[in-house]
């Protein structure tokens, strides 16, 4: 070995010791970075310079099963917590038992009101009060109903938001996709643009559950769960329409709610066929689609069943067949066919409402009494609360096929929804640990600030070294020059 080689090899040292600290920094910099995989510096013996030193590249590690877990997790969580928030809110607009709102609390108040007012008939006070119980009881349905729609609406709303997302973001990633081999074929350094690229592809995974397929010069396709495929040389393209404000009979079903469409074709959102399984968006869906339905169906029910009681044959003598009870649909007696949206019209009767021009009397009197007749005859006000003690099948059997009281079915809608509510909780708690679990795992094998510190000092040992033995080099061709 002459000098020169040996100069050129310190040189050669000396460079991809400064590499290497450039990758080392570049790691524990970014340990903590979303999406950034630890590198390492490649480095083989160069055929020019005998025994010198080349550097091959920059490596970026990652272990794809381990990517692929933990996107499952972040997915999982984020279809859970939309489930869960849901079922939270709507346990909100419902009320708790403890709840004086709660259509159950109000449920009690006005039956105790009728026994109030049955034990002092002539008491206007009384009268009134059991009047407006009533009211505030059809109320709690009311606001329940349109906490409902809220949440739907807010659910179609959401959809859109996130299907404008989904477009963008996937447009992002074939950019890259192009991008990335024309870099890499010009020598550029392409690992920052590989972790750009992850991070979009965790967003497409939490609205939509994603697997990764490499392609030839560092490109990827993607393909959902459900068998979609959302990026193949070209991004798909979805399509939807934001309602905004919905209302209980709109359904996807009727075309009243916009569906989602890729690239001109229907994507199935519901089903045991659904192309949209777990993930964000599926979850909205099946918020707005199914879960939102279902829950009208429970209020409309408690509203129906409340109605009817009052429409009973006979309970009022003083009102036709065709009249309406206490309770009314929107003024009008209840009509089976239109049931759906019943509990955002539900109202107590105007000619028993003295703050809406009737007459609070009329509780004590009947509905269709032209006078307030016996003030001490409290019949009427016995026969409706004996209305709400009655046990009648509750209709569709949402609760079984026992008869049931008022108080029983106010209680069981209340138990299902607070059930509902701690099962999809408790989902959210297991999604989240498992996605806990995950990210620490991935941490684990991500960057760790130990071992990089480690690899940091024995760079500094080897550009000493090699500056060593430039120095000594240079004394060499001193002496001979001085010779």
């Amino acid at each position: 070995m002459n000098m020169t080689t040996a100069l050129n090899n310190a040189l050669g040292g000396l460079t991809a010791a400064s590499r290497g600290a450039a990758v080392v920094s570049g790691n524990i910099a970014n340990a903590l970075t979303p999406g950034y995989a630890r590198r390492s510096l490649e480095l083989a013996t160069s055929p020019i310079s005998g025994n010198g030193v080349r550097t091959v590249g920059v490596t970026r590690h990652q272990d794809p099963v381990l990517t692929a877990n933990r996107r499952d997790s972040d997915a999982n969580l984020a279809g859970a917590s939309a489930l869960s928030d849901f079922y939270t809110r709507f346990e909100k607009a419902v009320g708790s038992v403890d709840d004086p709102k709660s259509f159950a609390s109000r449920l009690t108040a006005f039956e105790n009101s009728l026994t109030t007012a049955a034990s002092l008939p002539d008491s206007k006070v009384r009268l009134d009060q059991a009047a407006r119980a009533a009211r505030d009881l059809a109320d709690s349905l009311n606001t329940a109903s349109e906490g409902l729609r809220q949440a739907r609406s807010d659910a179609d709303r959401t959809i859109g938001r996130q299907v404008d997302k989904l477009n963008q973001t996937l447009q992002d990633i074939e950019e890259l996709n192009n991008k990335i081999p024309s870099i890499q074929n010009s020598g550029g350094d392409i690992n920052a643009l590989l972790g750009q690229r992850q991070v979009l592809i965790d967003q497409v995974n939490e609205l939509i559950p994603v697997n990764v397929v490499a392609r030839d010069n560092d490109r990827v396709s993607l393909y959902s769960d459900g068998g979609l495929i959302l990026l193949e040389g070209q991004a798909a393209r979805f399509e939807f329409t934001t309602t905004g404000e919905t209302k209980p009979h709109m359904t996807l079903g009727n075309n009243l709610l916009s569906g989602l469409q890729m690239n001109g074709q229907p994507v199935r959102t519901n089903g045991d066929s659904a192309q949209l399984r777990v993930g964000s968006l599926a979850a909205q869906f099946k918020i707005r689609d199914k879960l939102a339905v279902e829950a009208q169906v429970h209020l409309d029910t408690a509203a129906r069943d409340l109605i009817e009681r009052f429409e009973t044959a006979g309970l009022d003598t003083t009102t036709a067949a065709t009249d309406p009870g206490l309770f009314t649909d929107d003024g009008n007696r209840l009509n089976p066919a239109t049931v759906t949206g019943l509990a955002a019209r539900i109202s107590l009767n105007s000619v028993a409402d003295p703050d809406d021009g009737g007459d609070s009397w009329k509780l004590r009197a009947g509905l269709g009494a032209a006078t307030p007749g016996d003030p001490g005859n409290a019949a009427q006000l016995r026969a409706f609360g004996a209305a709400l003690q009655d046990t009648r099948p509750v209709p569709g059997g949402l609760y079984g096929t026992g008869s049931m009281r008022a108080a029983e079915l106010a209680e069981a809608l209340l138990s299902k929804v607070g059930a509902d509510t701690h099962a999809a909780a408790g989902r959210k708690t297991f999604a989240k640990n498992a996605k806990l679990e995950m990210a620490k795992i991935e941490a684990e094998r991500g960057v760790d600030t130990d071992t990089e510190l480690q690899n940091l000092m024995q760079i500094e040992k080897t550009y000493a070294a090699n500056a060593r033995l430039i120095s000594t080099v240079d004394e060499m061709m001193d002496t001979l020059l001085r010779l």
